[in-house]
């Protein structure tokens, strides 16, 4: 029987928007790694995605920003609710 090859899998961080990813080598220096998104934001002029990828992404990137922004609405009535001693 053939063995099956064990693959070992590297989690790094990107420096930039702290996101995590996966690789299945390991690299010298992976405080130089950054995530597609923090390349596409360092260079905007290598951008090649076509427009609907971009729409979606910036669409997701707006119910994000929403969705922070009622939290911390949120964070606020509910600080406003607390009875003042």
């Amino acid at each position: 029987m053939a063995r099956k090859k064990l693959t070992k899998i590297y989690n790094y961080e990107c420096s930039l928007t702290w996101e995590q990813f996966k690789l299945g080598r390991k690299v010298d220096n992976p405080d130089e790694l950054v995530s597609v998104k923090a390349y596409y934001e360092l260079h905007p002029e290598m951008d090649d995605r076509p427009e609907h990828i971009k729409a979606e992404l910036a669409q997701k990137e707006q119910e994000e920003i929403d969705a922070f922004d009622e939290l911390a609405q949120f964070a606020v009535d509910s600080n406003n609710d607390t009875p003042a001693n």
